[in-house]
C-alpha cells in the first residue's frame, strides 16, 4: 500500500503539472484567434471568457491522454534515475504490478476523458455554437466600441464613432467607409460618410436604421479626381439583421443518445470517437511503462522524443482514420478499432520485451527496438 501510494502520488503531481502547461499553451492559442476576432468587431468582448469556457472541454478530453503518458515517462523515468525502481525490484515489485498499478490512476484519467468527451464537450461544442450563432445575428451596434476602427463585411466596410451613449442608440462623431465592388470585383469605388451624430432607429416591421444627422457623403474611385460631395441633414442606412439560429449542423454537438443506432458516416466516426478517448488512455498507459525505463548514463530524457513521435503516430493515426470514416471511405465494422489493435500489439511488444530483458538482467533493448 505505501508503494502504492507514492508511485500514484508521482503520476499524479506530475501529470497535474504536464496538463496544466499543455493547457495554458493551447488555450492560449485559441485565445489569441478569439481575440483576434473581437478586434475586427466580429465578436461581442463579453463573450470572450464564456466561449472559452465552453471550448475546455474539447481541450481537456485530448490533454490529458497526453498528460498522463508524458507524467508515466517523466516521473517513473525520475525514478529509475534515482535507483528506486531498482529497489522496488529487489522488494519483488514486477513489470507486472507495476503496470497494475500504474493502471489505477489511468482508470480514473480514463473516466474523466470518457464524462468529459460523451457529456461535457459535446455540451459545450451545443453552447459554442449557439452562442456564435447569435453573435452572426448581431448588428454593428452590438460590437462597436467608440475610439476604435471597426471592420465588417470582410472589410469592405469600416466604422467608427467618437463617442457612444451606454445604451448604444446614439453615436458622435460618426466616420463610415464603404467599398463598393462592380464589374464581377475588379473595378471599385469608395462611399465615405461623415456625421456630427448619428441614431438607431427601430421600425414597427423590427427593420433597423442607423439615422445619419448634419454630415457629407463622398463618393469616387481610388486614383481618379471625379468624385461628388453631397451635404445632407438626415441620412438612413438600413442594418441587416439576420435572425439567430438555433440550429445545431455541427455533428461534434450532439448528445450521445443521438448518436447510437444512426448509420449517417459523419455520425459514427463521431461515436467512435467518443469512445476511442478512453480506450486511448489505457493503450498509452502500456506503452509508456516500458518506455519510462532508462539508463542513468542515458539520461531522463533519452526515450522521452521517441516516446512522444510514438504517441503523435498513434493520435494522427486515429484522426486520420475519423476522417476517411466520415468520408464513407472506411467500413463503420473496421472505423478507428484497427488503429487501436495495432498500438495495443505495439505496447504488449514493449512490455513483454521489457519483462524479457529484465529477466535476464538486461537493462537495455536491442538497437532500434523502444528507443
Amino acid at each position: 500500500m505505501i508503494v502504492f501510494r507514492h508511485l500514484f502520488r508521482e503520476v499524479l503531481l506530475t501529470l497535474i503539472a504536464v496538463s496544466a502547461v499543455l493547457l495554458i499553451i493551447t488555450m492560449s492559442g485559441r485565445f489569441i484567434k478569439f481575440l483576434t476576432q473581437v478586434a475586427s468587431g466580429a465578436l461581442d468582448p463579453n463573450a470572450l471568457f464564456l466561449i472559452m469556457s465552453f471550448r475546455l472541454p474539447s481541450f481537456l478530453q485530448l490533454i490529458l491522454p497526453l498528460g498522463l503518458f508524458l507524467s508515466i515517462l517523466l516521473a517513473y523515468g525520475q525514478l529509475h534515475l534515482e535507483s528506486e525502481m531498482i529497489v522496488l525490484s529487489a522488494t519483488g515489485m514486477s513489470q507486472q504490478r507495476l503496470l497494475a498499478i500504474t493502471m489505477v490512476p489511468a482508470a480514473g484519467v480514463a473516466l474523466v476523458v470518457a464524462w468529459l468527451s460523451m457529456s461535457l464537450a459535446p455540451h459545450g461544442a451545443m453552447q459554442f455554437q449557439l452562442l456564435l450563432n447569435k453573435q452572426n445575428a448581431m448588428t454593428e451596434f452590438h460590437t462597436l466600441e467608440p475610439g476604435r476602427f471597426q471592420a465588417l463585411n470582410n472589410g469592405t466596410r469600416v466604422t467608427y464613432t467618437e463617442t457612444m451613449t451606454d445604451d448604444r442608440s446614439n453615436l458622435g462623431g460618426v466616420f463610415i467607409s464603404q467599398t463598393n465592388f462592380v464589374q464581377n470585383h475588379k473595378d471599385y469605388g469608395i462611399s465615405i460618410l461623415v456625421a456630427n451624430s448619428g441614431r438607431q432607429e427601430v421600425r414597427p416591421d423590427g427593420s433597423r436604421y442607423l439615422i445619419l444627422e448634419n454630415g457629407f457623403r463622398y463618393d469616387g474611385s481610388p486614383g481618379l479626381a471625379n468624385y461628388r460631395t453631397i451635404k445632407y441633414d438626415t441620412y438612413n442606412i438600413l442594418l441587416a439583421k439576420p435572425e439567430a439560429s438555433e440550429e445545431v449542423t455541427d455533428c461534434d454537438a450532439l448528445p450521445m443518445s443521438s448518436l447510437f443506432g444512426t448509420t449517417e458516416p459523419r455520425s459514427v466516426a463521431v461515436l467512435q470517437w467518443r469512445i476511442s478517448l478512453p480506450l486511448l488512455v489505457f493503450i498509452v498507459t502500456l506503452m509508456a511503462v516500458p518506455l519510462s525505463r532508462v539508463n542513468p548514463r542515458q539520461g531522463r530524457f533519452f526515450k522521452l522524443l521517441p516516446a512522444i513521435l510514438l504517441y503523435m503516430v498513434y493520435l494522427t493515426t486515429l484522426i486520420a482514420a475519423r476522417g476517411y470514416l466520415e468520408k464513407g471511405k472506411l467500413s463503420p465494422a473496421i472505423g478507428l478499432w484497427w488503429v487501436h489493435l495495432v498500438f495495443l500489439v505495439i505496447g504488449l511488444k514493449l512490455f513483454y520485451w521489457e519483462s524479457i530483458c529484465l529477466k535476464i538482467k538486461s537493462c537495455y533493448l536491442p538497437k532500434g527496438v523502444g528507443s
